[in-house]
């Protein structure tokens, strides 16, 4: 774990810890220009990665401090304040989380106002506070990762109900011939199962994705996925622009036009797509809409109070 330190004296400053699927990414900073310190931990256990989050916020709450703490993770999350299990995951891909207290033991440890939620949640919040989604209330960042996540924002807020958006597990139907086995615990012929990271490298074997070429049929059942995916956005919030990031996309930089088309396909004339550009964009803040997110949660947090 390394520090990355710069930034300019007498800011008012923020602590984000951003959970993810394969790595947590802690975040000491006034703005995505002014970042003050920076510490990747591997997301293993939360017997061993909890505790070493927490190191990391009690060496600089010793030293230059923060003003609001924001955690943004890998869910589902339990993220009512009043129910029993508030601040836990839930019935996650990843066993060995599921019922871990992300929450409790920081609101004991520090004074300060804290954000919770979901890790593309916070993404979302991040870019329409600094990126691809300013100055928009309805909005959606997608991560294409280990799993497939999606921070939906509609009226300028995360929507709620009995749980946060869990779109990366809607069910889509398979291609013909695409017998791949899904990759969710839980489900056949969700989107996570079918086109997330995990899932392709599933389908590659020994392969490394950077390996597999533009052309390989592979891709070809994760557009799908994610085009279909992105049709029910459109036609159920109809967020004004669809940020799509994570490592999959980053590293296969073909997808997004082929998404693209895939969408426009699919709703057949139906309905006309805001804008004049593409619908689905790579997000402005780039491989730091993650960890920005969490410190945009802090700075919401503090705003509150």
């Amino acid at each position: 774990m390394e520090d990355v330190t710069s930034g300019r004296d007498g800011a008012q400053l923020f602590a984000g810890v951003e959970l993810g699927g394969t790595k947590c990414i802690c975040t000491l900073a006034a703005g995505p220009d002014d970042i003050r310190g920076q510490r990747t931990i591997a997301t293993t256990v939360p017997w061993e990665t909890l505790p070493a989050i927490k190191a990391v916020l009690d060496g600089w709450a010793a030293g230059p401090g923060f003003c609001g703490l924001g955690v943004a993770a890998f869910g589902p999350l339990q993220l009512d304040p009043g129910a029993g299990d508030y601040g836990r995951v839930g019935a996650t891909n990843k066993a060995d989380w599921e019922g871990a207290d992300l929450l409790g033991p920081l609101r004991a440890a520090y004074d300060v106002p804290i954000g919770f939620d979901t890790d593309v949640n916070g993404a979302a919040l991040a870019e329409i506070r600094w990126g691809s989604g300013h100055g928009l209330g309805d909005f959606a960042y997608v991560t294409v990762g280990t799993g497939v996540g999606v921070g939906l924002i509609v009226h300028g807020r995360p929507t709620r109900g009995f749980s946060h958006s869990e779109i990366g597990h809607i069910r889509v139907p398979r291609l013909p011939g695409d017998d791949a086995p899904s990759v969710c615990r839980f489900h056949d012929d969700c989107v996570e199962g079918l086109a997330s990271g995990t899932a392709v490298k599933a389908r590659v074997g020994a392969r490394h994705l950077s390996d597999v070429a533009a052309d390989d049929p592979v891709w070809d059942p994760v557009v799908n996925s994610l085009s279909v995916m992105i049709h029910a956005l459109a036609v159920t919030t109809g967020p004004i622009r669809v940020a799509m990031g994570g490592g999959v996309i980053a590293g296969q930089p073909h997808l997004l036009p082929r998404i693209n088309a895939g969408v426009e396909a699919s709703l057949a004339g139906y309905m006309r797509l805001p804008g004049d550009g593409p619908y689905v964009v790579a997000p402005a803040l780039g491989t730091l809409a993650g960890p920005l997110g969490a410190v945009a949660l802090a700075m919401d947090a503090a705003q509150l109070r």
